[in-house]
């Protein structure tokens, strides 16, 4: 989607733009600030996951001015279809965490021997050595925190990269003077130790938020990429989707998606909508009705007059409410975004009164600047960093071994929260597959199975593919039929032992079915439907013994709903649109429930963008699977307590973290302000009390059961 082309009124135009540079709520704070400020902009909502922000804005306010406020405010920026390929935030960090960890490994075996009561010469060369290898590897693995310091300055602004800075260049250069001047301590020890607990928080947080990106471009993949149009002169030319517009005859074959809207000119067949409605039946159409992008044309060539395409088919429409709707989450602020608000500011009064405080008391300038070091050290927020993403990784890893992929860390501490979810039908409280009816198969003589799976395995039509696939599960095998054709919206015929055979519409059925028809002989109808997932009513149970109460919303027909609603005793919304799906959620926001949404389809999308926290199975569609915060991978529904109970466990983790974190710098902080802690001493505490955040985690290990 262009980042100018969205025009929500002709007054207000929608811009994305990509901003790399944003990785906590105070960043988002600011971004949205400077753009506010920007004449024309009506609003701008941030999107802290995908490092991007929408503005709505007038004439008035272009592109270029929204970037050049931005850059003003220390971020830079670029309209989002020009970014390929978003960076890898954690990426980018495993290199600065290799080198802190290989520099610190090396270094702390340097200062055993100085603690081991080395000194004189052999102090100096060790701390020499240390230096050696100590500084470059400081220079290279801090500078995640000296850019965005560097950055913020610029701009006359703090952040929490901002202390972390100090202390490290501090602690460093007090390092190198004493190791010049003979000295008897250094803390390149504790410097490195100080990057590689950062790092490593930083960088597991990454992680969950790079799991979290993907665009609508998934979405939008769903429709064919291109078409072979009709010519003036009957000719016939491969045309891409992007190159399509209104009044070209786009000619669909069988199995093929439509790459753009329209109305059928000529021919006629039925389609599978499932993607886009969630309809499990194909729906017949013929000259005069509408099709969409997407859709799958099953049994006879059409031709198509093209109404629109691009930007302006439904699938796009689709995308796009996706994409608005995927803002709504970006005013969720995690626990660990709201400490670091008071952060840098708590730090940086801490430290100065300290420093300032000795020096008032008549100690010397080193004696001072040591104590004030050891009070940005020993604050600095390792354990408060690791609270959260040590406790997400290990409970995502917890829940990958039961059967359910974490995408978005911070939708575990939404999940937790939920108490509404709705389900979709097919595919999510359903299997998604058709399936005969048993009864009508024993039914079958033997004649009559073969003949049967002779006829469906020569179609694609989804009930003979059923079909074909439960009677090659009772071992029959097929017989040998001559003439077999495929006519669009009648199914298959052909000739059996000089007996004209068919499978096809039964002429009457009250539901899904197929007729077997064998010369004069009787009609045979099988019934089809679509099964629950297993242990669909145990996960209802328990997710109402969470406190969770559930209904159905469908895109479905009011009589399959129907059936599925009585089956597991929920309330059902059937016939819904994605923009009756969303606009369901949003009501329920407003009433002040938290949603939990799982489905699987494309007309899911904006649903599972737009929910508090959402779940979709591993057999849904692409876009499903990419706007949902989680996935489980079997059949058994049954994942949806176990991500509730997962989430909810992991919060209390996250918490108990977070507590601990602030009692051991009620502890620490005291004592290194009254002087009682040397800087190798701060990075010590502060990496013992990451350890016990992290051996806190690792309860989640056993949370998903």
């Amino acid at each position: 989607m262009n980042a100018a082309a969205a025009r929500l009124s002709p007054e207000i135009s929608r811009s994305v733009l990509a901003v790399p540079g944003m990785h906590c709520a105070g960043c988002m704070g600011k971004v949205e600030r400077a753009l506010g400020a920007v004449p024309g902009v009506a609003s701008a909502r941030a999107n802290l996951t995908a490092r991007t922000i929408a503005v709505d804005h007038t004439l008035q306010a272009e592109i270029p001015d929204l970037i050049a406020a931005l850059a003003g405010a220390g971020f830079a920026a670029q309209p989002r279809e020009d970014v390929i390929e978003p960076p890898s935030a954690s990426r980018e960090l495993l290199a600065p965490l290799a080198v802190a960890a290989f520099a610190c490994m090396n270094v702390m075996l340097l200062s055993v021997s100085v603690w081991s009561g080395a000194d004189g010469s052999t102090r100096d060369l060790f701390h020499w050595l240390s230096a050696l290898i100590g500084v470059p590897a400081i220079l290279y693995a801090g500078q995640p925190f000296f850019r965005s310091a560097l950055g913020a300055l610029k701009r006359g602004r703090t952040n929490m990269d901002l202390p972390i800075s100090i202390g490290v260049t501090l602690a460093t250069g007090l390092s190198c003077f004493e190791t010049v001047t003979g000295g008897a301590e250094a803390w390149f020890d504790g410097t490195l130790m100080l990057l590689l607990f950062l790092l490593a928080g930083r960088a597991l947080d990454a992680m969950m938020r790079d799991r979290a990106r993907a665009g609508v471009a998934a979405l939008l993949r769903q429709a064919a990429s291109g078409a072979m149009v009709v010519g003036a002169d009957g000719a016939l030319q491969w045309t891409a989707a992007a190159m399509l517009a209104p009044g070209m005859l786009m000619r669909v074959g069988v199995g093929e998606r439509l790459a753009a809207d329209g109305e059928i000119a000529s021919g006629t067949g039925r389609f599978d909508q499932s993607l886009l409605t969630g309809e499990t039946a194909p729906v017949p159409a013929g000259p005069g009705q509408r099709v969409l992008a997407g859709m799958l044309n099953l049994d006879g060539p059409v031709d198509v007059l093209v109404t629109a395409a691009g930007q302006g088919t439904a699938l796009a429409e689709i995308a796009q409410a996706m994409e608005a709707a995927g803002q709504g989450r970006s005013a969720f602020v995690r626990i660990a975004d709201r400490a670091s608000r008071l952060y840098a500011p708590a730090v940086h009064t801490l430290a100065a009164l300290s420093f300032a405080g000795w020096l008032i008391a008549g100690a010397s300038f080193h004696q001072a600047l040591v104590v004030g070091i050891a009070v940005l050290i020993i604050t600095c927020p390792c354990a408060l960093g690791l609270a959260v993403p040590v406790a997400q990784v290990v409970a995502a890893g917890a829940l990958l071994k039961q059967g359910v992929m974490v995408k978005d860390g911070s939708a575990i501490e939404r999940l937790a929260r939920v108490d509404r979810v709705l389900l979709d039908k097919t595919g999510t409280l359903t299997m998604g597959r058709p399936v005969p009816d048993a009864a009508a198969l024993d039914a079958f003589s033997a004649e009559e199975a073969s003949v049967a799976l002779a006829l469906a395995s020569h179609s694609r039509h989804p009930l003979s593919q059923a079909l074909a696939l439960a009677l090659a599960a009772r071992g029959v095998r097929a017989a040998s039929i001559e003439h077999v054709r495929e006519t669009a919206g009648r199914g298959v015929s052909g000739t059996w032992c000089g007996l004209a055979v068919s499978l096809g519409r039964p002429s009457q059925s009250g539901g899904t079915a197929a007729a077997l028809t064998m010369g004069a002989g009787p009609v045979r109808v099988i019934g089809f439907a679509d099964r629950l997932r297993p242990d669909a009513r145990a996960a209802l149970a328990e997710l109402g013994a969470l406190g969770i109460d559930a209904s159905i919303l469908s895109g479905d027909t009011a009589q399959a709903v129907a059936v599925t609603a009585r089956e597991t005793g929920l309330m059902g919304q059937a016939a819904a649109l994605p923009t009756d799906k969303l606009d369901a959620i949003r009501r329920l926001q407003r009433a002040g429930k938290r949603v939990l949404m799982v489905g699987d389809g494309i007309n899911d999308g904006p649903a599972l963008a737009a929910a508090d926290a959402s779940i979709a199975p591993g057999s849904a569609s692409d876009v499903g699977r990419q706007a949902a915060d989680f996935v489980f991978t079997g059949d058994s529904l049954l994942a949806l307590p176990r991500a509730v109970r997962a989430a909810r466990a992991t919060m209390r983790v996250v918490r108990e973290n977070f507590a601990a974190a602030i009692l051991y710098n009620a502890l620490a902080v005291p004592l290194a302000m009254a002087g009682m802690i040397t800087p190798l001493m701060a990075a010590i505490a502060m990496a013992t009390s990451s350890l016990i955040v992290v051996g806190n985690s690792l309860r989640l290990t056993g949370a998903a059961k």
